[in-house]
């Protein structure tokens, strides 16, 4: 593994399956996604059926709210030997060091391109304020990352949602290394369908003993060149996930003894899919919420208690915060005046927990996509549907005010996220 100290990056050994693998089935989308339709998932498993896929060997998080602790540890333990049963059986080919050009298709973009690689999470944090190479760019609960890195210990490898943002206006790692792929008359090393609606999927191995390997190194340098303040990644998805692999690291890297190790133990390193901000495929999509066991006319008296009656108005007038609730039938404009945070979403997660907390029958799960909303949202349970995040001024706002509240933003709508596909050993 080739590593680049100054743009925390190295180029790592990436894993795909071998060419006997449907990739179609193989390949599945991220954990977190669907948390509140189980349907979905019976039906990915439907079509999997007997077939390597990465549904084997991860954990959708749809389930850890519908088992129990020994169900729970059965499912890891049934991962674990998957991964075994995979590596033993050669499923996977280990590429040599080097990078992965791809570009995911979708009925709403016809092309949004990035690039795998890994980073070096000695330069990640998620602390407010760092000045780290790579920043988390929303609150991180930290009760969330025990339960990941357990799921990560329990692996040799690593099959990564993790997407990374960087500031790139004039195309110069991602799309220039996409078009000279294309123009070298190279032969994908994957190109695939995806399950359901989510569109396709086709990436080019970039080896590091190529000149299309070496303008990406020269594109990041000078994409940091123009950093105003050493920022050169910002997390877009996968906020948590970087943040337990980098638990994880600190865990192993505490049984090292050797420098050398700790300088290139495989865990230091998470693969990742870096994406640049001004790709047209890009949208940021607000991430919505729904709360359960609370109707609308219940939300409107705790939001006029919480903000003050002089402060909120459900009449679709213009505040200087929008949103809207929902019952999943009639919608509702809310207008916030006085805002205990600068942003709309900031707010309501206030108020949300501040629901949470004074009734614990009272729930909440973040929802990516306006008709998932409406779907789950009823008489007893409402929908909060949020407004947009401006992604042009994205990388501004991270360097002068930290992250953004958790659950903020979403790149895309929910069939659009990424697929496990690639996959690093992350052990010796």
């Amino acid at each position: 593994m080739k590593i680049y100290n100054n743009i925390a990056v190295a180029a790592p050994n990436i894993m795909l399956p071998n060419k006997d693998v449907d990739l179609s089935k193989w390949a599945v989308i991220a954990c977190d996604q669907y948390t509140s339709e189980p349907e979905y998932w019976n039906e990915v498993k439907n079509e999997v059926g007997n077939n390597p896929s990465t549904l084997n060997i991860t954990l959708p998080e749809v389930y850890l709210g519908i088992e129990n602790e020994e169900q729970h540890e059965a499912r890891l333990a049934s991962i674990k030997k998957n991964i075994a049963d995979y590596m033993n059986s050669g499923i996977w080919n280990e590429l040599d060091n080097g990078f992965i050009v791809l570009d995911r298709a979708t009925s709403l973009h016809p092309s949004r391109k990035g690039l795998m690689v890994a980073v070096d999470l000695e330069q990640y944090s998620y602390e407010v304020g760092n000045k780290e190479r790579i920043r988390a760019t929303e609150g991180t609960v930290i009760s969330r990352i025990p339960p990941r890195v357990k799921i990560r210990a329990n692996s040799p490898v690593e099959l990564p949602h993790i997407m990374l943002l960087i500031d790139d206006p004039e195309g110069l790692v991602i799309e220039k290394a996409w078009d000279e792929s294309i123009k070298s008359g190279a032969t994908p090393c994957y190109d695939t369908k995806l399950h359901g609606n989510s569109g396709s999927v086709k990436g080019f191995f970039i080896g590091e003993n190529t000149d299309i390997f070496a303008g990406i190194i020269d594109g990041f340098n000078k994409v940091l060149e123009k950093s105003a303040d050493g920022m050169l990644f910002a997390v877009g998805d996968g906020n948590h996930s970087l943040a337990s692999a980098k638990a994880h690291w600190e865990n192993i890297k505490a049984t090292l003894t050797s420098e050398e190790d700790k300088n290139t133990h495989p865990a230091r390193f998470a693969l990742a899919e870096v994406v640049n901000i001004h790709d047209k495929g890009l949208d940021f999509e607000p991430i919505h919420r729904v709360v359960f066991g609370v109707t609308v006319e219940k939300f409107m008296d705790e939001a006029t208690k919480l903000f003050g009656k002089e402060n909120i108005s459900f009449d679709g007038a213009e505040g200087e915060e929008n949103f809207i609730i929902t019952d999943g039938n009639k919608k509702v404009a809310v207008a916030l005046n006085n805002a205990p945070h600068s942003l709309a979403v900031g707010s309501v997660q206030i108020l949300i927990d501040s629901m949470i907390k004074e009734d614990s029958n009272i729930s909440v799960d973040y929802i990516h996509g306006e008709d998932s909303v409406m779907k789950l949202s009823d008489n007893k349970n409402t929908g909060v549907l949020l407004p947009d995040i401006s992604k042009n001024a994205f990388f501004a706002t991270i360097e002068k005010d930290g992250v953004f509240p958790r659950k903020t933003f979403s790149m895309g709508e929910a069939f659009e996220k990424r697929f496990y596909l690639e996959a690093k050993k992350i052990t010796l």
